[in-house]
């Protein structure tokens, strides 16, 4: 008898055929296999291994262990373009206290730092390991882990090592201040030529979700034609000596305005009762302070943002605005902006490298003037 349904004849085929297939069947290698649930392919569209028309097999594992600050961990983003250039069908493993900044569409694995995912790293093998932090507990796993490679700090004799000589350069900036202050190379280069790369200027990646820029819909509206400037007030509580006073700001936020832009302040929970006061004093407009997937979605409705050495800049830099930055206590070859900002920096020069206390009375970031940095934000846009 001819079959009526031949649809329900081809699924009944589908079910038998994965009833049938054994453990010698499975693409243990393919970039989609999850290892204990049905993968994407076969959520998806039913795939099974033996006809998987999706199949990939991983040509690279890659382990990127870049722990924090969160900064930091956006600023190494470039490493995952590269090596998604090298090698198309590698497999990233990122471990990290920040997993929040991490595009989970672009980072195969994004693990946050706990005694699970320390655990499952140090039972895996990979092609390539990195660990570009040099504290002891990184550089601790990076020695644990078995790879055919291995690049960055790594733990010998109870202290830091090399894993490879390439390493040699950026730890002695980190260990020596008068290295570290003849060092002319930016981060992205450095950590480029430790892992034996060249930078050629691959993007920042981020945890970007467009959607949530709709929430912020009404701040468009309120801007109208204007284009929009960001002035991030806050730093961080580790180097209080980046900070510029309440007074400056409000009055560069004045001073913006009267060149046309529609200015906002931003920041974070810290910063949040200053900007009040000085949304209240100068009638400039403060959204409030949000998670930092909202903050992410409201800055990237900002044409130009202003701010002092801080995560925002790299958040700025991975949504590709134009910037301008305020400099004093780090060394300003670090920074790179792919060409899109400005460094203003105490034109009496800083005492104080990377240092947590001003030695001056008169703290040289007040020598930094409002004025000036209205005509950094008028040459950068």
């Amino acid at each position: 008898m001819p079959d009526r349904n031949p649809c329900l004849a081809l699924l009944f085929q589908k079910h038998i055929q994965a009833i049938m297939m054994n453990i010698e069947d499975l693409k243990f290698n393919c970039k989609y296999f999850k290892g204990y649930i049905p993968c994407l392919p076969n959520k998806q569209k039913g795939e099974i291994c033996d006809t998987c028309r999706s199949y990939i097999p991983v040509d690279k594992r890659i382990l990127i262990i870049k722990l924090g600050a969160t900064g930091d961990v956006i600023r190494t983003t470039p490493l995952v373009v590269k090596y998604k250039t090298l090698y198309p069908n590698c497999h990233i493993t990122w471990l990290t206290h920040s997993p929040a900044v991490l595009p989970p569409d672009k980072i195969d694995e994004i693990l946050k730092y706990d005694f699970t995912s320390v655990f499952n790293i140090r039972h895996n093998t990979y092609d390539i390991a990195i660990n570009l932090d040099k504290e002891q507990e990184a550089c601790l796993l990076l020695k644990e882990v078995e790879a055919c490679e291995k690049y960055g700090y790594t733990w010998e004799d109870n202290h830091i090592a090399l894993a490879t000589p390439a390493a040699e350069a950026k730890l002695m900036t980190g260990l020596f201040d008068q290295v570290s202050r003849e060092n002319k190379k930016h981060y992205l280069e450095e950590i480029f030529e430790i892992c034996h790369l060249t930078f050629n200027d691959e993007p920042y990646l981020l945890n970007y979700d467009p959607e949530l820029v709709h929430r912020f819909d009404y701040i468009r509206e309120l801007a109208g034609t204007k284009k929009i400037v960001g002035l991030n007030t806050g730093c961080g509580a580790r180097w209080k000596t980046r900070l510029w006073t309440k007074a400056n700001w409000m009055e560069l936020s004045r001073l913006l305005e009267k060149q046309g832009y529609f200015v906002m302040f931003i920041g974070g929970e810290a910063e949040d009762a200053l900007n009040q006061e000085m949304a209240q004093e100068t009638k400039i407009f403060y959204p409030g302070h949000f998670s930092l997937e909202e903050f992410i979605a409201l800055s990237s409705l900002c044409t130009i943002v202003v701010t002092q050495v801080s995560m925002m800049m790299h958040i700025a830099t991975a949504l590709e605005k134009k910037l301008v930055l305020i400099n004093n206590i780090f060394n300003s070859h670090e920074f790179y902006m792919y060409h899109r900002g400005i460094i203003i920096e105490p034109p009496s020069g800083c005492d104080c490298y990377y240092g947590i206390t001003c030695k001056r009375a008169h703290r040289c970031m007040e020598d930094i003037t409002p004025e000036m940095l209205a005509e950094a934000v008028r040459k950068v846009d």
